[in-house]
């Protein structure tokens, strides 16, 4: 029998990004670097000094931005995760469609904190090595704690991003208390920006962890409160009459 109102997810199986999608996505981001290249260097001169000398900034700046790419796509990811558990993503654009964009966005803001950590290879002001950068808590000299926390939600961002493509092989019911997970990751990756991040003390950074951090507890609040009334207006089941054998 099928249930009249089936999860989300299953609503949208053909959801991973197939060889065509990909490969097209890879070529749009290709053609926009080489852009980015030939074309910046002309408008902004300062770009390619920050590039080269013995002291290029211009990584540190490109970890900086990435970062709150990355954490704002996984903010994206989050709200539409949830969205769809509380029918608002089903109301519009549609449970397909929110999935869909739910995993698209989630895996782009996995490879954009990829980015940020990779990045940082070419700053020459701490020198992280690979290791460090691979290892939690591993960059004793530059607040190691907090690297730490962010690497940790780094990594349960991929196993949470993997169980997309192997969502039949472990079963719906594994797939999603895996995606339970992404609450951790995205603390951890609020606790990496706070406490390890270079721009926690400007107002603007501190308005947007509010902001983000908040509209995402206020969802899990009308979650909370949406499932609670959807359990306590269902009808009861009327008990089976008691018969007498006398």
């Amino acid at each position: 029998m099928v249930s009249p109102n089936p999860r989300p997810e299953a609503q949208f199986e053909a959801s991973s990004l197939s060889p065509i999608s990909f490969l097209s996505l890879l070529f749009a981001m290709s053609v926009g670097l080489l852009l980015a290249v030939l074309v910046l260097p002309t408008w902004l001169p300062n770009v390619a000094f920050s590039l080269g000398g013995d002291a290029p900034k211009v990584y540190w700046y490109l970890a900086r931005g990435t970062a709150f790419v990355s954490l704002s796509l996984l903010w994206i990811s989050m709200a539409l995760g949830i969205g769809l558990s509380n029918k608002l993503g089903r109301i519009w654009p549609g449970a397909p469609a929110s999935f869909a964009i739910h995993e698209y966005v989630s895996l782009l803001g996995l490879a954009f904190a990829a980015f940020h950590a990779l990045v940082l290879l070419g700053d020459h002001y701490i020198n992280f090595t690979l290791v460090q950068l691979l290892v939690p808590f591993a960059t004793t000299d530059y607040r190691p704690l907090w690297i730490g926390i962010g690497q940790i939600g780094f990594y349960l961002w991929a196993i949470v991003a993997v169980t997309f493509y192997i969502r039949k092989a472990i079963g719906q019911r594994t797939w999603r208390l895996i995606h339970y997970a992404s609450f951790l990751m995205y603390i951890a990756g609020l606790v990496h920006g706070l406490f390890g991040g270079t721009d926690s003390d400007l107002p603007w950074a501190q308005h947007y962890y509010w902001i983000s951090g908040g509209t995402l507890l206020f969802l899990m609040f009308t979650r909370i409160v949406g499932s609670t009334t959807d359990r306590l207006s269902r009808p009861r089941k009327a008990a089976a009459p008691v018969t007498s054998n006398s």
